[in-house]
């Protein structure tokens, strides 16, 4: 049953060597992400109504990548294994073990949003949606990183699946390269959807609106690719069949349809569109 089964694709899961330092997948992936997005996100945010500027931008860039990587960290201690991190305090800094959350980085992201919005005088909701646009590149490189590392892999599959795998770390059976899926649905669809709907200037003009489409966005692919994604082994299956990584969506998509619904009842004024930021 077996044999026609494709086998998991051995691949380094260091990328290169600079001297004794080992650059991992992951970590490329996170470069990169933050690089692509950051000169995205700059574009964006020039667009009418302008929501920051570019200097304003730059700074950012250091603050999103102290939220999403302690967001993502402590989002994972809290969510996924408090009892074990309650008892071994000292692997919270061992990130290099892993175990990151989406969710956490998601709470860790938009805590720093808020910050540096209040810090610049910058409007919240409107700086806000020109950066949700660019956080699938790094949610579709990160999941290609943990295929990469053979990792997060999917429930077992029918046999007759043609891109079913049988991975190294996961026993005999033939499973759903679940990751992939995450990075094609929470990676390049969702890309594509918000790339689509900034370009919108009825969009830009519903401060929130972006904001919200991403979060019901992210939640709607993440519970969809949850029903092929083996569930944690120390967490196993919630009741009624559902997993931790739903549960987490929940308020999420309603966060976001809320956003949404705020947005479209509190258009701004058409004369905003000729540019500037709105501080307020």
């Amino acid at each position: 049953m077996t044999e026609s089964a494709l086998h998991f694709p051995q691949i380094d899961p260091v990328a290169f060597n600079l001297g004794p330092l080992s650059v991992h997948w992951y970590a490329l992936a996170y470069i990169v992400s933050i690089y692509i997005g950051w000169k995205i996100a700059t574009h964006l945010a020039a667009l009418p109504p302008q929501s920051a500027t570019r200097e304003q931008m730059d700074d950012f860039v250091f603050w999103a990548m102290i939220g999403v990587v302690l967001g993502g960290r402590l989002g994972y201690v809290l969510f996924y294994q408090p009892g074990y991190y309650l008892t071994h305090p000292a692997a919270i800094l061992q990130v290099w073990n892993g175990g990151m959350s989406f969710h956490g980085g998601a709470l860790g992201v938009i805590l720093t949003l808020a910050i540096f919005s209040w810090r610049n005088g910058l409007n919240f909701l409107a700086f806000s949606d020109r950066i949700v646009p660019v956080v699938p590149i790094g949610l579709g490189l990160g999941r290609c990183a943990n295929f990469i590392n053979g990792e997060l892999w999917g429930r077992p599959a029918a046999h007759y699946l043609p891109w079913a795998m049988i991975f190294p770390d996961a026993g005999p059976l033939p499973r759903h390269p679940s990751e992939l899926y995450e990075a094609l649905t929470e990676g390049v669809i969702l890309l594509a959807v918000m790339l689509w709907a900034v370009q919108n200037p009825w969009v830009r003009a519903r401060f929130g609106f972006l904001s919200g489409l991403f979060l019901l966005g992210y939640a709607v692919a993440r519970s969809f690719c949850e029903l092929f994604r083996e569930p944690d082994a120390f967490i196993g299956y919630l009741p009624f069949g559902v997993t931790m990584g739903q549960v987490l969506s929940i308020p999420m998509a309603v966060a976001g349809i809320g956003l949404m619904m705020y947005a479209m009842r509190h258009p701004r004024e058409t004369s905003m569109m000729a540019g500037g930021a709105d501080h307020g």
